[in-house]
């Protein structure tokens, strides 16, 4: 169960970093992070020095938006393990919670609070790799209404088995790093993902509900046997 919900944390974190508010300003991150336009990043000349300087920052940045998803998962996990005695309540909870961020990506539950953007907005960052790190932890601290339930719904699986929250923040946190690394390298070439960024969006809206729905009745189980059961024999171990 545990490799499912690590395999579901990645997921996750692609789906964050492929999400409306994330991905049409992928290109203003990089030229925030890096101190060029973009223009300066798609220029052919001098491209491994570009390369290099765009790769760098964007490890800083990983590592500084990282540093505030272990703290949260962290968190989650302790909060897990001082209350176990209450863990099947906390696992209810934690479904919930996961249901209500599902419907939020689906567009059924909208509060007002939560459908606005909170981020720690930095007039000019912080020069180097220091500064950059910075902004990792702001954008990290910040919410958005396509990211921040995504974020909250692995939080709480966390939160509802305690063990398991260094492995699941580390493969969300992957997930979103990977394609952010990726696609630095094909800067301006986002357009034919971002067609389909909002449909994956509902998608994992309807996924994550469906996800907590399981949960709430402990028959995450369920997964690992529908998984098995689509498996072709070669890949099964």
């Amino acid at each position: 169960m545990a490799d499912i919900n690590v395999g579901i944390a990645f997921a996750a974190g692609f789906a964050s970093f492929i999400s409306p508010c994330c991905l049409p300003l992928y290109p203003s991150y990089l030229s925030i992070i890096t101190g060029m336009s973009v223009n300066d990043l798609k220029n052919e000349q001098n491209r491994k020095e570009v390369r290099f300087r765009t790769m760098t920052h964007t490890l800083a940045f990983i590592l500084g938006f990282s540093a505030v998803y272990y703290t949260l998962g962290w968190g989650a996990g302790l909060f897990g393990e001082f209350f176990m005695e209450y863990q099947d309540l906390i696992r209810q909870l934690s479904a919930l919670l996961i249901i209500v961020m599902g419907l939020m990506l689906v567009g059924i539950f909208q509060p007002r609070f939560l459908m606005k953007d909170r981020k720690f907005n930095f007039k000019s960052k912080p020069t180097g790799y220091i500064g950059t790190f910075l902004f990792g932890i702001g954008f990290a601290a910040g919410w958005s209404p396509c990211v921040g339930p995504i974020l909250t719904a692995i939080i709480a699986l966390a939160a509802s088995d305690p063990g398991t929250w260094f492995p699941l923040i580390t493969s969300y946190s992957l997930g979103f790093a990977v394609p952010f690394f990726i696609l630095a390298f094909f800067i301006g070439s986002t357009r034919w993902i971002l067609k389909y960024s909002s449909i994956l969006m509902k998608v994992g809206g309807i996924l994550m509900i469906l996800m907590g729905i399981l949960l709430f009745t402990d028959q995450m189980y369920r997964i690992t046997i529908w998984l098995q059961s689509i498996t072709p024999e070669w890949l099964k171990f």
